[in-house]
């Protein structure tokens, strides 16, 4: 069955994996406080604090974007709406934290936050490739 596949496919497999699997936990940082993350009361405060209210609401939603969109991701389903959930999580991110900050992300600034949209969007735009849950349900 796998040697039917092309490399592109098995490339897009690492990519949504990789992409998919660390949204997924940064999302579980947010909504449970795993991984070290602060769970809802924590992100929500720290939210709030960036005038983003209220904060618990956006902690929630800003979570069940990385959760959700990084699991549609990583299982390739409903690619273009992980991808999709994940760019717009980030560009959040971007626009209220890391923007006044600059590129650098040593300077905690978008840099990375880009990287993940260019990514996300790309898959979005490309699809999942043959091995996905995509594919299987066409």
């Amino acid at each position: 069955m796998f040697s039917d596949f092309g490399v592109m496919d098995y490339g897009l497999l690492v990519i949504r994996l990789v992409l998919g699997l660390s949204m997924m936990a940064h999302g579980a940082q947010k909504l449970f406080g795993m991984f070290g993350g602060y769970g809802l009361k924590g992100t929500g405060g720290w939210m709030e604090s960036l005038g983003l209210k209220p904060g618990i609401f956006m902690a929630l939603m800003a979570g069940l974007g990385e959760f959700v969109g990084g699991l549609l991701l990583a299982v390739g389903l409903f690619t273009w709406a992980g991808g999709i959930l994940v760019a717009g999580t980030m560009l959040v991110a971007i626009l209220t934290a890391h923007l006044k900050n600059g590129y650098w992300s040593t300077q905690n600034g978008y840099e990375y936050n880009l990287l993940i949209i260019a990514v996300a969007i790309g898959l979005a735009l490309t699809g999942a490739g043959a091995v996905s849950i995509d594919a299987l349900i066409g």
